[in-house]
């Protein structure tokens, strides 16, 4: 869905990109209330109003979302498709580049590496362009500090697009109204069908995101990491073949690069993840073996119980991670 959605956006014209923008913020948050209004989940609200850093940074979320969804509505429908797609390439990057500037994370070496062969990618189009890709940047830049601030958060995905769209929900029903008042409004001037697509922008947007939520309870973080890349690349394909967007030879170049930053953070990604894998496998089988050289005569549920006993904290050890203070520590992820 994220990744064929660059085939919407064009069919609400000619409804301009702020209004269009200003009818996603409104109607998503009317499809997210009906949504908490079927599964009744309303505590966190409470909670959150009693949080005034989380509430301030649910703020920030919901402007960093704001531009975010601006910028890229008047990208596709301004036929920068494929240099959108680029900011959603490039955004697991920046994300990276932002844990070491702003988290203090330390990157293993093909990480540095990939980071460097991004910036390279980015010098490379900015040439082919003739200016910085700012479309990408913009996007990029925005939605990892997006994600950031929604680590800081902590809301599950549908309690917080509920609280973004509800601080937005506002001062864009204020500007639809504005509109309307001077006589500039689309919505419902083309009639019924078109007034009905710009109502289902809030579908468009609430949709992805529940099942998003819903896949990452169910698949490995591997897994959903890669299937995160599908969108950028249908995006990018509908630019070049549907949208017949230019793609001279520096163009394909800096995406080169940065499809290759991205298959080295891939490589490296599923490396670390079954060495984890190995990792706590064998701290699970140590305290088993143990248990059975103490002694050999012993049923198999006895040595699974000593095991048990004798292993939570190696088991806990490698199960979140952490190295006991005399071994060496691997940067982080």
């Amino acid at each position: 869905m994220w990744g064929l959605v660059p085939l919407f956006w064009p069919l609400l014209k000619p409804a301009g990109a702020i209004e269009i923008l200003a009818h996603r913020m409104t109607w998503s948050l009317v499809v997210v209330g009906i949504a908490l209004l079927c599964v009744r989940r309303w505590d966190w609200a409470r909670e959150l109003l009693r949080q005034p850093r989380r509430l301030g940074l649910v703020v920030v979320a919901a402007a960093v979302i704001t531009v975010n969804w601006g910028v890229y509505i008047w990208s596709v429908n301004s036929g920068h498709v494929v240099e959108a797609s680029l900011g959603y390439f490039i955004n697991p990057l920046v994300t990276i580049a932002m844990g070491v500037l702003l988290l203090g994370e330390r990157l293993r070496p093909v990480q540095w590496a990939a980071v460097g062969i991004g910036l390279g990618a980015v010098l490379v189009l900015a040439f082919g362009y003739g200016r910085p890709p700012w479309i990408s940047l913009v996007l990029a830049f925005s939605f990892a500090t997006y994600g950031l601030v929604k680590k800081k958060v902590n809301l599950g995905g549908l309690e917080s697009l509920a609280a973004e769209t509800a601080v937005q929900f506002l001062p864009a029903l204020g500007y639809l109204v504005w509109l309307a008042t001077q006589g500039d409004i689309v919505f419902g001037t083309r009639g019924a069908g078109h007034a009905a697509l710009l109502a289902a922008t809030g579908v468009v947007t609430a949709a992805p995101l529940v099942c998003f939520g819903a896949a990452a309870i169910r698949v490995p973080l591997s897994t959903l990491g890669l299937l995160q890349y599908l969108a950028p690349v249908f995006q990018f394909v509908l630019g070049i073949l549907y949208f017949h967007e230019a793609m001279p030879a520096e163009r394909w170049a800096g995406f080169a690069l940065v499809w290759l930053a991205l298959s080295l953070l891939t490589w490296d990604a599923l490396r670390n993840a079954r060495r984890n894998a190995a990792r706590l496998a064998a701290a699970r089988d140590e305290p088993v073996r143990e248990a059975a050289a103490l002694d050999p005569g012993a049923p198999e549920a006895t040595v699974e119980a000593v095991a048990l006993a004798t292993g939570t904290a190696a088991v806990g050890t490698a199960a979140t991670g952490t190295t006991p203070p005399t071994a060496p520590k691997e940067p982080a992820s």
